[in-house]
This record gives C-alpha cells, structure tokens and sequence, in this order.
C-alpha cells in the first residue's frame, strides 16, 4: 500500500523495545502542600502499566529518595537499553535559567538553596541523555505557584524553557514562565486530560500531547497552555497500530529464529569469542543466561579469576545477589512434596538423584530427568524441553528476562511456550527441609497448543546459595476461560550435597 514505508524496521524498534517509567507525586510539603501530585502519580502508573511500561512509583519523597530513584531509573534505561518515561507532579521552580523539582522535605529559606535541596532537571536530563538508550519522553506537571510562600521571593515565575535533547519529547503543563492550576478534581487539569489521551489507541505520542495541550486549553480558556519541545527520530504509540503490532510479532519471530540458530552453533563453544559476540548482540537475549554460563566457564579453564560480588546479608539497603551453584556432585539428593494448592490433596513425592554430570548437562535418576548446569529443563519424565532459560544464572530482585521454548510429550506432541519472568522479592520460605532466604521468581505466559491455549503462571523460590535446586514451585495455571488447569506447590523436604 502507499502508505507502506510506515512499516520499515526504524518504527517496529520502539515497538519491541522493553518501556521502563518513572513515576513521582509530591503533595505534602509543609509550607505550600498541594491537592492532587499523590492522585495524579497514581493514575499516571496505572496508565502507562496498561500500555506496557515497568513503573516504578515513589510518592512523598524526600530529596533523598528522589534523588536515589533517579539514577536507578537511568542506570536501569542503560542497562535495557528501554524506552524511558519521566513523569513528576508536585511543586517546580527555576532560578537562573534552571528547572528545579522540590521535593516534600526541602527547607528553602533562600533561593540559593535550591542547588543544594531540589532536584535539578538539568542535570536529570543530562544523566538520561547519557544513557543511549532509544527514545525517552519527560514529563513536568510542575508548574505551580510559588511553594516557599511570601517569605522567599522568585524571581521568574513557572519553569524555564529548554530544548529536548536528541531522541527525547520534554512536556511541562503550561508554556515555560507560567504557571499550572492543581485542579478541583480528583487530578490536575493537565494530567486528567494527559490519562485520557494515553489511552487512545493508534495514536502518536506527539499527537497525544497536542489533543492534551488542546483539550486543556480550551478548559481553561486560555489560562493555561501546555508546552513540549521534541527531537524524536521516530514515531512512537502508547497503543499502536494492530498492523504494526502485527508486522512488530512477525519480525521478533525471524529475530527469534536467527538467535536460536546463532545459539544453537555456540552453545558448546570451547573459546571465548562467539560467546562474547553472542552476548554484545542480544545482551538481554532468550539464552543470554546460558551464553553468560557457559562463557564463566570457558574463561575459567583459559585461567581467569572471576572477581565476585560481595553481597553480605547484615547490609540494611540491599537485599544482597547470589550466583547459581553450577558445581553439582554425583549422588547429590532431593525430595519434595507435593499437593494440590485448590483440594490440598497430597500428590506423589519427587525424587531426584544426581547419577551422571556432563560438562553440559546434569542427569538424574539415569535419564528420567535431564537438566542444564543451571538447572533449566532438558527432559523430564515423558517430556523433551528445547533449550530456554527459566532458570537465571545471577540473582538479583529486579532482574527480568524472557524465554521461549517447545515442550514435546506423546499425548499432545510439541507445544511452544512463552515466559515473561522476574525476580520480584527476597523472603523468608518455610519448607519440611528448614527456613530458607529465597529469591522469588514470577514468570507468566502462554503454552499454545493448535486446539487450546493455557496461561502459565510459575513462582518458583531459589536459595543459590544453600542449595542448588529449587526451594519451592507453584503452578497457578489456567484455561483459556480462566478455570485452574494446574494448581500445584511443590516443597522441598530433604536434600544432601556433595
């Protein structure tokens, strides 16, 4: 059609890339508190968490905390390589051509204080410039009146205009040197008409802001104005085009093929090179895990000494990393029970005894069950597993990944299955073997088969650093009419290590 260029691989880029947000409302301050930053925050989350960003969400933050946000919200756009979105409602400022964000434990008796006790969005902005990461759009509902009262006086009112740098849509409520109404409603006026507009499909971002900056002025008559100022390359939907969409699944399907070739002539690589170009082209890959495994290994018979992160337990602001235990001995044993999660009836017991190790696979109870270093599922019982990464090789609550494989058994034959999983939290797990510092791990997604179609949800508890297989598993799944098809938890009750 005409219009096809549309469809070039510049427009289904955006369309894969993951989309990680920022949130931040601002209400209670102590001199000048505002009605509705907390409201309009909250429904800015739900937003933009229904078009498919990862939000992080602080409400009522000290200028510590929004500081700490901040650079783990660039340091995470580094890291995924994500489309980003700042958004922040509460009091601004500017002072000398700079934008500042107050937040709700600043004491500015002097407007020299700002520097010191406000967030400068310059300097925000230069952090997220520096990321290299696609696309990212900035959002300032900020743009009240003056929050120190009569006693420090401003000399330009509003914010100060500024120009987005490359590949990045900056947003303030009302036009730079004016200022914002907090609204009578639930939201302000500038982010209730922005929710609205989010939610319209097919619609470029840009064009959302020019029906926002329409539709709010029209309401205020004038009196207030959104302002923007973009350099984006490309364009980008909060709900795109279904045709793009469509185009966007069928280019991901032949990336996915080319990554599972380049895989499967890796995998056993005894040198570190095709390891490496593996992991600079898909660092976030469906077998980055594996890659990064198996590099660990090949470097360490080439003689390197890996430096390991110190993660101690009695540290109060982390809740620490582990490593996979990949070193499994022959005779290594564990029992789980299990039942079902609905009746509470008991199932059979698993067993699992470690009776062979290759330098690629770990075999238990002579073939029945066959699994990675890691731990992912090669053969179990009646079913083949293809190469996928359920299984993480490194720790860390945030971390995510995707993973796509085909289980084969004889009653339904090859079915493909799709995961979405995360490390949500660290926590306490009590099973019959003892108490365990765990790592949850969520993952969703989908098993098709040609006649149904079963939505898979798994947490499975790891304690890398006690014992090398799972802790627990649950199987929450369900029917494409949403009734329980599996609902099992699994929990260990012995295991002895070499």
């Amino acid at each position: 059609m005409p219009w096809s260029a549309v469809f070039a691989q510049t427009e289904t880029r955006l369309l894969r890339a993951p989309k990680q947000a920022l949130v931040i409302g601002n209400s209670r301050y102590k001199q000048s508190p505002l009605k509705n930053p907390v409201n309009d925050a909250n429904g800015m989350a739900a937003a933009l968490k229904s078009t498919g960003f990862d939000v992080t969400l602080g409400l009522e933050l000290s200028g510590r905390d929004m500081a700490e946000a901040m650079r783990a919200y660039a340091a995470s756009l580094i890291k995924a390589r994500a489309v980003g979105l700042f958004y922040f409602a509460g009091h601004g400022v500017q002072l000398a051509w700079r934008n500042y964000l107050i937040p709700v434990d600043a004491e500015i008796l002097d407007v020299a204080q700002l520097r010191e006790r406000a967030i400068d969005v310059n300097s925000l902005i230069e952090g997220i410039r520096k990321a290299g990461n696609p696309m990212n759009i900035i959002i300032l509902d900020a743009c009240r009146d003056n929050p120190f009262g009569a006693d420090t006086r401003l000399e330009q009112r509003g914010l100060s205009q500024l120009d987005a740098p490359p590949g990045t849509l900056l947003a303030y409520a009302t036009a730079p040197g004016n200022t914002a109404v907090d609204g009578e409603g639930e939201n302000g006026l500038y982010t209730e008409h922005l929710l609205q507009e989010i939610r319209v499909p097919e619609a470029k971002v840009e064009d959302v802001f020019k029906r926002v900056r329409l539709g709010v002025r029209r309401r205020s008559k004038g009196q207030q104005i959104p302002w923007e100022s973009t350099s984006l390359e490309e364009d980008f939907w909060f709900i795109p085009p279904k045709v793009l969409k469509k185009l966007a699944e069928e280019e991901a399907e032949r990336e996915f093929k080319e990554e599972l070739a380049l895989w499967e002539r890796i995998k056993t690589a005894t040198q570190p090179e095709p390891l490496e170009d593996y992991l600079r082209r898909y660092p976030s890959g469906r077998f980055s895990e594996l890659a990064q495994a198996r590099l660990d290994h090949v470097l360490a018979k080439l003689g390197e000494k890996k430096v390991e992160v110190v993660s101690l337990p009695e540290n109060p602001y982390s809740r620490g990393t582990a490593r996979a235990d990949t070193v499994y001995r022959i005779g290594d044993r564990y029992s789980y029970r299990r039942f079902d999660l609905l009746t509470r009836l008991e199932e059979p017991p698993l067993r699992y005894r470690v009776t062979d190790i290759t330098e690629q696979q770990v075999i238990y109870n002579k073939g029945g069950t066959v699994t990675d270093l890691i731990g992912n599922y090669q053969k179990w019982g009646p079913q083949t597993w293809t190469t996928n990464q359920t299984f993480p090789l490194e720790f860390a609550i945030g971390k995510r990944w995707q993973t796509r494989f085909t289980i084969t058994d004889e009653q339904w034959g090859p079915t493909p299955i799709s995961l979405d999983i995360r490390i949500t939290a660290r926590e306490q797990v009590v099973v019959p073997a003892g108490t365990f510092a765990a790592f949850r791990v969520d993952a969703t997604g989908f098993r098709n088969h040609r006649d149904w179609t079963v939505q898979w949800n798994w947490t499975v508890w790891h304690a890398p650093d006690t014992v090398r297989r799972p802790i627990a598993w649950e199987f929450r799944n369900r029917n494409y009419y949403g009734r329980p098809v599996g609902t099992t938890r699994a929990e260990l009750v012995a295991y002895e290590q070499g």
